[in-house]
């Protein structure tokens, strides 16, 4: 019966909370869109770089002289961190269908990270299309049939992409590493809305390791995995200010907005976002009692409870001093 009871509970809480997302995706449901799209352009310009490689020597790079190479037997541990990175930060932006700790909405939290994510990737697209390096990863090396893609049959051949195997077998988009622009702008997410200490910490130091990996493996050169480092952090920190910023849900109010350009915009969103909490608050503080008590009739007992209460209590003893 326990059991049977705290599953409704969490059932009509993932309802509620639904019902609350799916009314702001259908209001940002354009800006998400974009972003989506995106991924697929920023794949398709990736796909088409590597008509474009041409094989040659390695160059001289400092973290190969100082990494131990990883071999192709072993090239999967930094796809691995990735995936593991990638997973976690999925499952957690959901988290708050589940867990009573909301400090965001989740389709405003992946609006914002698409924004990172666009903006990154189009100064990406501008680097690697204006000097392509030789790749140094195993497939794009001379004397492999991967180096280089013979001239499309057709246009469709190109916009396929060829997936999965065209993105991971890439060559020629280096300059800087995508997978560390997934990973730093996750990892710089979490630590801002993130709430535990432990985990940040692990986050920032799984990004090292990511970084170390992807060098050790051969599958970016030094400098593609530098560059990201301080490209994408700029980026985040620039397009963060841009933002409106999001209502902290921790204490049931919004935060100020960050300009007054999009003050009455903002004041606006975070009005209609706090009464959708506050709705949500009441089916939760129902659910968690285990009743329906309407919150007239909850306001109703407070105050026969409170200074009305004392009043007939005086009214009482005034009437009956010997208490009869």
């Amino acid at each position: 019966m326990y059991i049977a009871r705290e599953a409704t509970k969490l059932w009509r809480k993932v309802s509620a909370e639904t019902a609350a997302e799916l009314q702001l995706l259908l209001e940002k449901w354009q800006l998400l869109l974009a972003g989506l799209v995106f991924q697929y352009i920023h794949g398709l310009a990736a796909r088409g770089v590597h008509y474009l490689h041409r094989p040659g020597p390695l160059l001289q790079d400092l973290g190969f002289m100082a990494l131990p190479e990883l071999g192709q037997e072993k090239g999967y541990l930094s796809e691995s961190v990735f995936t593991f990175i990638f997973i976690s930060f999925l499952l957690w932006s959901f988290h708050p269908f589940i867990y009573h700790s909301k400090r965001f909405y989740t389709v405003l939290l992946w609006r914002r990270v698409l924004a990172f994510l666009v903006a990154s990737q189009f100064l990406r697209i501008i680097t690697f299309y204006s000097t392509q390096l030789p790749g140094p990863n195993y497939h794009c090396r001379e004397g492999s049939k991967l180096a280089t893609l013979p001239p499309p049959n057709s246009a469709l051949e190109v916009l396929l992409i060829n997936f999965p195997r065209g993105v991971l077998f890439g060559c020629g988009d280096l300059i800087f590493s995508s997978h560390m622009i997934f990973t730093l702008v996750f990892v710089r997410t979490y630590h801002k809305y993130g709430s535990n200490r432990l985990i940040k910490l692990l986050a920032w130091l799984m990004a090292i390791i990511q970084s170390l990996l992807i060098i050790a493996s051969r599958k970016h050169y030094t400098v593609d995995v530098v560059v990201a480092w301080y490209t994408v952090n700029l980026v985040v920190f620039f397009v963060d200010k841009k933002l409106p910023e999001m209502p902290d849900r921790t204490n049931g109010l919004s935060l100020l907005p960050v300009s007054s350009k999009d003050k009455d915009g903002r004041m606006k969103e975070e009005l209609q976002l706090h009464k959708l909490d506050s709705r949500m608050r009441d089916e939760v503080h129902k659910l968690l009692n285990g009743n329906t008590v309407d919150p007239t009739d909850r306001r109703q007992r407070v105050q026969m409870n409170g200074k009305h209460g004392e009043d007939m209590n005086h009214a009482v003893s005034d009437a009956t001093p010997n208490g009869t």
